[in-house]
């Protein structure tokens, strides 16, 4: 099976923290569909490894509720679209705080670090690098989170992450396929962001934060919650 996760992204990672990686990603685009079960043997055999490095890695995804532990494997639980509405409720949460924050702050370093990936995120789309856009996405408003060094919001952002990072990949790739112009725009909104943190204005700031945020909410459950257009995601993977 081709790889699911963008491998270099991984290159330095333990065997089982790529394990883990790979195998959330074929679990959130169902490419492992929910009720499969998944044995340590097997996995072992695939994945060319011990079986110490896929214990680690169900273990991991036991305790982000999508694989249940069964002996010398696991079941496959997956998310559901509840699971999607709570997470980026959860999201909504954390980034409106931190906005909140950012008006009473010096932010003159977060601006300059964030027109840097604004920038590499051009560059990313010019170069039809869609992964590397994702990944650059995530960086820009991970940025923003632990710039108000607030170590509980940290906390629960890591927490997030993995499975974000997941259906942002699987969005990012579906507009490529569907309307690769439309990275422009999800550009702009990140630089109307930019802005709205170095002008202070509260409503700007939230004008331009919803604006980001229920577009990528709204695009990342559309596309997960249609059959047809998480196969077209998957069968653009298996194609490379």
């Amino acid at each position: 099976m081709k790889a699911f996760y963008p491998r270099k992204q991984i290159i330095n990672s333990s065997k089982g923290e790529q394990v883990v990686a790979e195998l959330r990603m074929r679990i959130i685009s169902r490419a492992i569909e929910p009720e499969t079960v998944l044995s340590e043997n097997q996995l072992a055999k695939e994945f060319q490894v011990s079986r110490s490095p896929i214990r680690e890695a169900l273990k991991v995804l036991s305790s982000e509720n999508i694989v249940r532990p069964e002996r010398m494997g696991a079941v496959v639980i997956g998310i559901s679209e509840k699971d999607i509405e709570e997470i980026y409720d959860v999201r909504l949460m954390m980034e409106s705080f931190t906005f909140q924050r950012l008006l009473d702050m010096d932010n003159a370093s977060l601006i300059n670090d964030l027109e840097k990936v604004v920038e590499m995120m051009k560059i990313a789309i010019k170069y039809k690098d869609v992964d590397q856009f994702s990944f650059l996405d995530m960086e820009f408003h991970e940025t923003i989170i632990r710039s108000i060094n607030h170590h509980y919001i940290a906390m629960l952002w890591t927490n997030l992450k993995p499975v974000m990072e997941c259906l942002i990949l699987l969005s990012m790739r579906y507009r490529m396929q569907e309307d690769e112009n439309d990275f422009e725009r999800i550009i702009e909104n990140h630089r109307l962001i930019v802005e709205s943190i170095k002008n202070k204005d509260a409503d700007l700031v939230n004008n331009a934060f919803y604006k980001n945020f229920n577009d990528v909410q709204n695009r990342v459950e559309s596309i997960w919650s249609d059959d047809e257009r998480m196969k077209i995601v998957r069968e653009s993977i298996e194609s490379k």
